[in-house]
């Protein structure tokens, strides 16, 4: 301070403010203060026996002896120095809390942990507490303590483990707005070598998630055992401490490069911390305060920054360099799979009355499942699958339709119509021979459609005659140029005699296959006299 300044704050103090009240009105430090106070004996100790031994202000404007209670020194300062060099001093009476005699029930309260309204009520209740509120408060903030947290050191050998998450990217000019958006930034980082992956979109979806993992691994030039994501939904479907649900296309995805996913629990950023801080690097080494013209145009810078700063960069956590721990942990890293993973979009459909789906603008028989059922339905590129909900096993393959209004069923799936069938029941003559294969033809070339119903007619005398009978019949109907079924059935009652008609016989009392009545009277009478049965039924 300036000698003027220094002469208004000990008038100041002389007249009897403390150094609180001179801080809110000048504005100078209280710390300050206190060492001018100090130094110009306005603040001193205080005795043993609690009497404080500083000059009032009377004393000190006419330089007498030490005052008395009737004019207290100033307020010291709280924190103030003068604390800190004697550590037994106490502050004087009137700058003590009102709650200090009753500091030990209060701190039994607080560590059944009550909060201050409550401590306040019962003081005034139990103890006829006259004093404010706010003394209260300021008594139970000071005695709570809340020890930091600590953390363990996560460690995992070479391979084990990958960490994924979003982030923002730096700002990018959008084509179809004209404005800058910001993208998501996508980071993969292993978390033995630290080597990370990073790449921007504009949109995310479960398709989009899935591809950045495989493109990942396969910039990595292999994959890890685990990777830990969190509770997003691209990834994880249904978030569960025990049992999470992930997106069965995300499950499939990792499932073809041999990666099993473990979701962090919720709210548990620091279980992938690795990955925390690599987009903490890259926004604020790597994209504060750029723009890019275009997507493609950040993917190439982020992709140069890993290569020609973030790779060889010695890592502050390990004490190494990046690539040089990639370089030990790539050998440990899981082959890939030769082919890249089929996409596809997975969707719950419901059979209706035809016994097809509906998927976009097109329909797909999913027989055997029944009318109104639920089914699964993967949808390619170029194929439709059918599965069944319960098993997940494919019951049904369509090719992809891109007609509106297309159909794509088996014709053993459809419904029997017989305005329609005209082939299988060409193929059920043809089994009975080849002329009634040729004349049911002659039947449909001349009268098309209508002539299933001669055909049906031929078919049905299968379950009268033999089939070589049906056969001559109908060699005879195509040499006589004859068009309707009623011929045919006509020839065959003539060809074939009339069978007798098969006369039940009434039930007699007498054959010659039957006993007398008498040989079995004669049979009984012997046998009830003999002495072993007559004691038995003694």
């Amino acid at each position: 301070m300036k000698k003027n300044e220094k002469e208004e704050v000990l008038t100041l103090l002389r007249a009897g403010l403390s150094a609180r009240k001179i801080h809110k009105r000048m504005g100078y430090d209280r710390d300050t203060i206190g060492k001018y106070a100090r130094e110009a004996g306005l603040w001193e100790a205080v005795s043993d026996d609690g009497q404080s031994k500083s000059a009032t202000s009377g004393e000190v404007a006419t330089g007498s002896g030490h005052g008395h209670d009737e004019n207290p020194p100033p307020r010291p300062p709280d924190g103030g120095a003068a604390s800190v060099d004697l550590p037994t001093r106490r502050p004087p009476e009137h700058a003590r809390s009102a709650c200090e005699p009753y500091s030990e029930w209060i701190e039994e309260q607080v560590r059944l942990g009550r909060n201050a309204q409550a401590i306040y009520q019962d003081l005034c209740d139990r103890f006829g507490f006259k004093h404010r509120y706010n003394s209260v408060k300021r008594y139970v903030r000071s005695l709570r303590r809340t020890d930091p947290e600590q953390f363990d050191i996560l460690e995992y050998p070479p391979g084990e483990e990958s960490q994924v998450d979003y982030g923002q990217g730096a700002p990018t000019l959008c084509p179809k707005t004209g404005k800058y958006r910001t993208p998501r930034l996508f980071v993969m980082t292993l978390k033995y070598s630290r080597r990370a992956f990073r790449k921007v979109v504009w949109n995310s979806s479960q398709e989009v998630w899935a591809r950045l993992h495989e493109e990942a691994f396969r910039y990595f030039g292999g994959c890890t055992q685990y990777v830990v994501l969190d509770n997003l939904r691209e990834g994880v479907v249904k978030p569960d401490i025990y049992d999470p649900g992930l997106n069965p296309l995300y499950a499939a995805v990792l499932a073809h490069c041999g990666v099993v996913a473990d979701p962090a629990r919720v709210r548990d950023p620091n279980r992938k911390g690795t990955v925390e801080s690599a987009i903490k690097h890259t926004q604020d080494t790597a994209l504060k305060g750029r723009k890019f013209e275009s997507i493609e145009e950040q993917n190439e810078f982020l992709m140069h920054w890993e290569e020609r700063w973030a790779a060889p960069r010695i890592h502050g956590r390990m004490k190494r360099q990046v690539e040089e721990m990639f370089q030990e942990e790539k050998p440990f890293l899981r082959s890939l799979p030769l082919t890249s993973f089929r996409y596809f979009k997975q969707e719950i459909r419901t059979v209706w009355d035809d016994g097809c789906v509906q998927i976009g603008q097109s329909y797909y028989g999913a027989n055997p499942f029944r009318v109104r059922s639920q089914v699964i339905v993967r949808i390619y590129d170029l194929e439709i699958e059918i599965l069944d909900p319960r098993t997940l096993e494919v019951v049904r393959r369509h090719v992809r339709k891109h007609r509106p209004g297309s159909f794509s069923t088996e014709e053993r799936d459809r419904v029997f119509n017989p305005s329609r069938e005209t082939h299988r029941f060409l193929e059920q003559a043809h089994q009975i021979g080849p002329n009634t294969e040729r004349l049911c033809r002659l039947f449909f070339e001349q009268s098309g459609r209508l002539a299933n119903r001669s055909i049906r007619g031929v078919l049905s005398l299968a379950r009268r005659y033999e089939a070589t009978q049906i056969e001559e019949a109908c060699r005879i109907a195509v040499e006589r140029h004859a068009r309707s079924a009623k011929y045919v059935r006509i020839l065959l009652e003539k060809q074939a005699p009339e069978e007798p008609r098969k006369v039940i016989p009434l039930l007699v009392q007498t054959h010659e296959l039957i006993r007398p009545s008498s040989e079995y009277a004669e049979f009984w009478e012997q046998m009830t006299d003999q002495p072993e049965l007559k004691l038995r039924r003694n």
